[in-house]
């Protein structure tokens, strides 16, 4: 399962594939992790792993299975962030 990281505009291009982040059932806690879980869509409770960005074809993405709310996203955002060395975000403790 993968989290699309793309902007719209790359999704809605004919650019053949996508930035992604997979999710995993594996939740260690980490800033470059973000929790997620039913209220997301999923099953249960698993987490975005952004250390582990990839590239995917659009085409290998064909089954939508929920959305972040903007509190995650902006959880994303800051995992992104982190996991890509920028450093002009602040971390506040519990982030």
């Amino acid at each position: 399962m993968f989290v699309v990281i793309s902007r719209q505009v790359l999704l809605d291009s004919t650019f053949s594939s996508v930035i992604c982040a997979p999710v995993y059932s594996r939740r260690d806690g980490i800033h470059t992790q973000v929790d997620i879980g039913i209220d997301e869509g999923l099953k249960h409770e698993s987490s975005i792993h952004c250390d582990e960005l990839m590239s995917l074809p659009k085409s290998s993405l064909n089954q939508f299975i929920g959305s972040l709310s903007p509190a995650k996203q902006a959880a994303l955002d800051r995992a992104l962030a982190f996991a890509v060395g920028l450093t002009s975000f602040t971390f506040h403790e519990g982030d």
